[in-house]
């Protein structure tokens, strides 16, 4: 099972995250109690390549093989994604 933490703890942990993810583990990354993104293994990133699709391929790729999975499809595509943050800009 993958560890679960925060955007902050990341920040703070950042080298033992890495040697974690080098031991072959998987660290889910929270932001608001909402899973975000994973570290893991460099070489699990060609398997999830290959079951996507192939790289940009996105959840799109997983669709297909089961009924109303065409109007899965275009759902994602008409969903909006947000729009980019802007950076914090500190004043020093």
């Amino acid at each position: 099972m993958a560890r679960t933490m925060t955007a902050a703890q990341m920040r703070a942990g950042l080298a033992e995250c890495l040697r974690r993810a080098e031991r072959g583990e998987e660290i889910v990354i929270c932001r608001h109690g909402k899973p975000v993104a994973v570290l893991g293994p460099v070489e699990h990133v060609g398997a999830i390549a290959e079951i996507r699709g192939g790289a940009g391929a996105g959840l799109a790729a997983l669709a297909g093989g089961w009924k109303g999975s065409e109007e899965f499809v275009r759902t994602l595509g008409r969903t909006r994604r947000s729009p980019a943050r802007r950076p914090v800009r500190l004043e020093g």
